[in-house]
């Protein structure tokens, strides 16, 4: 099935797209909901950043792709990121899920990875539950995702089950105008783990388009979620991406995220630590180059007592790029005990770049500690002078310098395969 509309869309278009994918009538009312959202709530309010004549709705909404039979078929720059164990693995081109593989051992424990259209037929008790329902903020952006989506995955983790090695997802786009509407859906329950590699694939568009993602995540009681994603979309794609996570009792998300892409950037990653004892720790690294604008919110929300939150965002900005990084870190009233850090800390490697890093407290809770540092400057002379007097060009000096400073994200990546891609993103971001 192949939808056709470069600018507007109408109700037939998601009465087709959700008879396209056989869904139950709720999934069809989610759909027409957001479409009624989309229609009349204005595009979003973002800090020091105007997208009122940005790309949201100028694309192919939908086109279905071939199921891929085996992995020897992939381009090279998809196998390049891949870990030693494909054994589970989901691939999404464009609208449609063409690969989904989980590893024999999993399934008999009762884990579930598959594409989300997929789940929402098999496991739909267990997805009406939790799909769409993590408390998204509504606007333009987010109420056409919600009645566009398309592809995706859905993960379940039974109690007390501990997945060792990463379920790996593939988002990858090419040459066309077909938008990307992905919607990620993970529940973990009580007192397991796992961890979720994420790479989005995209650099050779060549006429504007949107990638419009989502990702939930619901971890419950004693549960720990890991999630690590990588983007490279090319200039002519405008991101944006909405992603949010709702912790219970001594519960716990990381988030690993690498914003590498070569156009406008929305991306919004907020943790609800509603539990006692839960936690969270964000890591993110973003590079600006040409003349991107990129706005990045990294928030926590604490609400249990007891709660304990970290975040670190490194960002480079070089050329006449611009770039907003919010760190915020909210405290509610009886989130006692309650514990958060963050830290922004930007380069600016050119005169005509623009970072703005914003440290923000948000707190209405007298027991609690919390604490921001915040820097934004060129590199730094000294460090220049030091590696330029040891023989090393000036060039090669500042390659090295901003490789450190990114090291404490790089480092974490689960997968030897995205650390790899991300350092020669990285490399041709500078070059």
């Amino acid at each position: 099935m192949s939808v056709e509309a470069n600018v507007r869309f109408d109700q037939e278009i998601i009465a087709r797209l959700s008879q396209g994918q056989q869904e139950a009538e709720w999934v069809t009312q989610l759909r027409e909901q957001g479409f009624s959202d989309y229609q009349q709530l204005p595009v979003p309010r973002l800090d020091k950043t105007k997208i009122d004549k940005w790309n949201i709705d100028g694309f192919v909404p939908y086109k279905e792709e071939a199921v891929i039979t085996s992995l020897d078929s992939l381009p090279e720059e998809l196998k390049d990121v891949l870990a030693e164990n494909n054994n589970s693995l989901i691939i999404q081109k464009h609208s449609t899920v063409v690969y989904a593989e989980l590893s024999p051992s999993l399934k008999e424990q009762g884990v579930l990875f598959m594409p989300l259209a997929q789940a929402v037929r098999e496991h739909e008790d267990l997805v009406k539950k939790h799909l769409f329902q993590s408390g998204i903020e509504q606007h333009k952006v987010t109420a056409l995702h919600k009645a566009l989506w398309s592809g995706g995955l859905f993960v379940y983790v039974p109690k007390n089950v501990e997945i060792k090695e990463p379920l790996q997802v593939i988002v990858w786009g090419e040459e066309e105008e077909v938008a990307l509407f992905p919607h990620t859906l993970i529940v973990a329950d009580t007192n397991s783990a796992v961890q979720i590699v994420e790479n989005v694939i995209g650099a050779n568009y060549t006429k504007p388009v949107v990638m419009n993602g989502m990702v939930e995540i619901f971890a419950k009681s004693g549960a720990k979620v890991t999630y690590a994603s990588v983007r490279s979309l090319s200039e002519q794609v405008t991101d944006y991406t909405h992603r949010r996570g709702i912790t219970d009792k001594d519960a716990r998300i990381e988030w690993l995220l690498g914003d590498m892409n070569n156009g406008n950037t929305v991306s919004n990653t907020t943790t609800i630590l509603e539990g006692q004892g839960s936690s969270t720790d964000v890591k993110s690294v973003a590079i600006g180059s040409g003349s991107q604008r990129e706005n990045f919110v990294a928030r926590v929300v604490h609400i249990g007592s007891h709660t304990e939150s970290t975040m670190l965002t490194r960002g480079v900005m070089k050329d006449e790029a611009v770039g907003i990084f919010n760190g915020i870190t909210e405290m509610k009233k009886g989130a006692e005990k309650a514990n958060g850090e963050q830290a922004e800390n930007l380069l600016m490697m050119s005169e005509k770049a623009r970072g703005d890093a914003n440290p923000i407290l948000l707190i209405d809770e007298d027991d609690v500690l919390a604490g921001h540092a915040a820097s934004v400057g060129p590199v730094s002379p000294m460090q220049v002078f030091y590696l330029t007097s040891r023989g090393i060009s000036r060039r090669e000096a500042e390659r090295l310098i901003v490789h450190g400073f990114l090291a404490p994200v790089l480092g974490n990546l689960p997968i030897e395969g995205m650390q790899k891609r991300l350092t020669s993103i990285i490399e041709g971001k500078l070059s």
